[in-house]
């Protein structure tokens, strides 16, 4: 059934003191989901589900539920899902949606995603929901588009004739079709904004959500994203998978202060520490410069090394200690922590759709909670809701990058120094001094990662133990008593 747009009109403007504004999402670390492939009702761990197939496999919001307590135990305080609106038949990721208005019935029904919400909250963790406002869907390329299947925007002139995008062109990128069956909404119209602004006031709103991840970014119109935004009242991160910092930083004014999924940091981190040294350390340094001084705050961005478009770590690099040190970064370093759904169980699947497997058959163990990345990620985890709980800078303050070999990279953030290596195990034991860490004289410091303890010199700096591929992440030890780690 749809409701009347005068009504939702109203309802978009009751207001819940529940929305979350970007800085209450600093602190945040998120376990991304995709809905389809996460869990299932029936707890069915030997369903079938070929990523080829494009199909869906049966993944629920009441499947998401009964697993909380394994995203929970992991020490995430928010989840990211799939979009939620009514979809094609072939739909499965949820991102050729056909009506605002309707949810999409693979998923569940409205009280199971109400439910879902209200279980989130009772742990004190946030909802976000992934939202698309570039495009719709349809089971025809164009000129065969059906427009009246679409709710609100029923009629062809609410979208922009078929073109083909020219990435060179940022007009072109906003008023051309990624694919000839994702009919481009004229987002620029001032009925379209007004239409989605209702829209996603009253779904915040109706399902008690805490911040959007908004699709494809770049291909819709900017000026359409500030007022849809201050509608939906919470934190926006937005994303548009480019590498280019001078581009896709600037964007973080166009959501209203929110942030961006972090490509430019992803693809030199990946570029790095993944693909076998394609990159060097010396341009992941600099580009954690350019995030540090060209961003009105990093820690507004989300911060990957996973996600469901692009191919696994383990697809590229096996190593057990690589695909650590990448949760490592992503849990540790500037911005919001993203850390997609079997990337604690080590899953390798290629580009999309490879990487889109269902967690219940994963060979590694479905939803196992003993694995080596399940208890890296809980125990990172931990180390940083300390930190954000005991020091009020953290979640604002900026990397620094301290020094870098060839291997290596070492970070301040605050009053944590970390260093990290895509070595991999085979990397030879040694030492590392770092330069420019900032301790206090003569302070005592832990490891708290490997547990040893070091003195820093009088200038500050501490030279630790490396090798093997692990992870170090330093603070002084006043700062971690009554923390448990360590024995601290």
């Amino acid at each position: 059934m749809h409701l009347p747009l005068a009504f939702c009109y109203l309802l978009a403007h009751i207001t819940t003191s529940l929305a979350r504004s970007p800085d209450e999402w600093r602190g945040r670390s998120i376990y991304q989901i995709l809905t389809d492939r996460f869990a299932r009702t029936d707890n069915n761990l030997t369903s079938p589900c070929d990523v080829s197939k494009n199909e869906y496999c049966g993944g629920t919001w009441k499947g998401i539920e009964q697993k909380l307590e394994y995203i929970y135990d992991m020490g995430f305080n928010a989840i990211w899902i799939s979009p939620i609106t009514k979809n094609i038949p072939t739909g499965y990721h949820g991102y050729y949606q056909t009506d605002l208005y309707a949810l999409n019935e693979n998923f569940g029904t409205e009280q199971d995603l109400k439910d879902l919400s209200d279980a989130l909250h009772e742990r004190d963790m946030y909802l976000m929901v992934d939202i698309v406002t570039n495009h719709f869907g349809s089971v025809e390329n164009d000129p065969s588009v059906d427009y009246s299947q679409y709710y609100p925007f029923d009629d062809e002139s609410y979208f922009h004739p078929y073109c083909e995008i020219d990435y060179d062109n940022q007009t072109s990128a906003e008023i051309c079709w990624l694919y000839s069956n994702l009919p481009d909404v004229r987002t620029e119209d001032q009925n379209v904004i007004d239409a989605y602004s209702t829209w996603i006031s009253q779904l915040v709103a109706n399902y008690s959500i805490d911040g959007l991840r908004i699709d494809s970014v770049k291909n819709v119109n900017k000026a359409s994203m500030p007022p849809f935004c201050e509608a939906a009242g919470v934190y926006c991160l937005g994303e548009l998978s480019n590498n280019d910092p001078d581009y896709s930083y600037p964007y973080q004014q166009v959501l209203n202060g929110g942030g961006i999924i972090n490509y430019p940091l992803y693809f030199s981190f990946n570029e790095t520490f993944i693909y076998n040294g394609f990159s060097s350390t010396e341009k992941l340094a600099y580009n954690i410069y350019l995030d540090r001084n060209n961003s009105i705050d990093s820690n507004f961005h989300g911060t990957f090394t996973e996600n469901h478009d692009n191919p696994r770590i383990a697809c590229h690099n096996p190593d057990m200690s690589v695909a650590a040190n990448a949760i490592a970064w992503t849990i540790l370093t500037d911005g919001i922590p993203i850390i997609y759904q079997g990337q604690e169980q080590h899953l390798a699947g290629g580009d999309d759709p490879g990487s889109r497997e269902a967690m219940w058959l994963a060979e590694n163990g479905s939803y196992d909670n003993t694995s080596q990345l399940h208890n890296t990620t809980a125990y990172l985890n931990q180390i940083r809701t300390w930190t954000v709980q005991h020091s009020e800078g953290y979640t604002h303050y900026k990397n620094v990058v301290l020094n870098y070999s060839d291997t290596q990279i070492a970070i301040r953030k605050d009053v944590m120094r970390f260093i990290l290596t895509f070595a991999g195990v085979g990397q030879p034991r040694g030492t590392y001094t770092t330069i420019g860490g900032g301790f206090s004289p003569n302070s005592s410091v832990v490891d708290v990662i490997n547990c040893k303890a070091y003195t820093a010199n009088s200038a500050g700096e501490v030279t630790a133990d490396v090798g093997g591929g692990a992870i170090v992440v330093m603070m002084q030890a006043d700062f971690i008593k009554g923390s448990e780690m360590c024995g601290y």
